[in-house]
């Protein structure tokens, strides 16, 4: 593991039943870098996003977070993890984006950031309401403080998502197809608030289908084939010069689109 490395994994696999979805994955990121994750639905996308924040677990393989190896026993229902302390502690370090959004229907918007920085972090409450208003207002939807998500369309609905992971001062930003559940005409002003965080220097992991976005925000795109990475380069040698045929395939049938 590079000194410098937020993530790393090393040989992770994952099954569901019969398929293997993860093959075998060495993968890194380094501290500041935006590493879009690009590949056909089914490629394990997702599923490597999961395995990080173990939402879900690996049957095989390393995994660290911000220097600190994960360590798993084997159950009689398969591996686990060995505490759940750890698990708790590494999944506040990494801020999780998901597709549908997932805010607390009955909390307002700002309950819904201030929530677990106040019961999970245990911080005080008067800090954390001035740093969640303050994020709000950094991804455009502060005027929304007190609204609930319902009276939210779904591009503020996923900018006060952002806001949320963004409380809990993570060491990681993990994207999972952000814009995907989102009419087009919203799909900008999501992805204007992840390349506003990308300027700031943060450490984020992006699984997108927005191509473009990738090319100009990431500072390495990875391409996943059938649970394995095929190419993993600079965003411009990526989309440029692919060395691997299954890239160049999957990109000429993105652009055909």
């Amino acid at each position: 593991m590079g000194a410098d490395d937020v993530v790393n994994t090393q040989g992770l696999k994952k099954r569901f039943g019969p398929l293997e979805v993860l093959r075998g994955i060495d993968f890194r990121a380094g501290t500041g870098e935006v590493v879009a994750i690009i590949g056909s639905s089914g490629s394990g996308k997702s599923t490597l996003l999961r395995c990080l924040n173990l939402l879900e677990i690996p049957e095989e393989g390393r995994l660290s977070v911000a220097g600190e190896t994960i360590g798993f026993i084997e159950t009689r229902r398969g591996r686990a993890p060995a505490d759940r302390k750890q698990v708790d502690r590494i999944r506040s370090r990494l801020g999780m984006v998901f597709q549908g959004f997932n805010l607390w229907s009955h909390m307002t918007v700002l309950q819904n950031v201030i929530e677990a920085p106040i019961h999970v972090q245990g911080r005080a409450r008067r800090e954390v309401e001035a740093e969640g208003v303050a994020l709000l207002e950094k991804v455009g939807i502060a005027e929304k403080r007190d609204a609930y998500p319902s009276q939210l369309s779904g591009g503020q609905q996923q900018r006060a998502a952002i806001a949320r992971a963004l409380a809990m001062r993570p060491d990681v930003m993990l994207f999972d197809e952000p814009t995907s559940a989102l009419d087009p005409e919203l799909v900008g002003e999501v992805l204007k608030v992840i390349q506003t965080l990308a300027k700031e220097g943060r450490t984020m992991l992006l699984v997108t289908h927005e191509m473009g976005f990738a090319r100009e925000v990431a500072t390495r795109v990875v391409f996943l084939h059938q649970g394995q990475i095929e190419e993993d380069g600079p965003p411009a040698q990526v989309f440029g010069a692919p060395r691997s045929e299954r890239c160049r395939q999957f990109l000429a049938a993105q652009l055909r689109h």
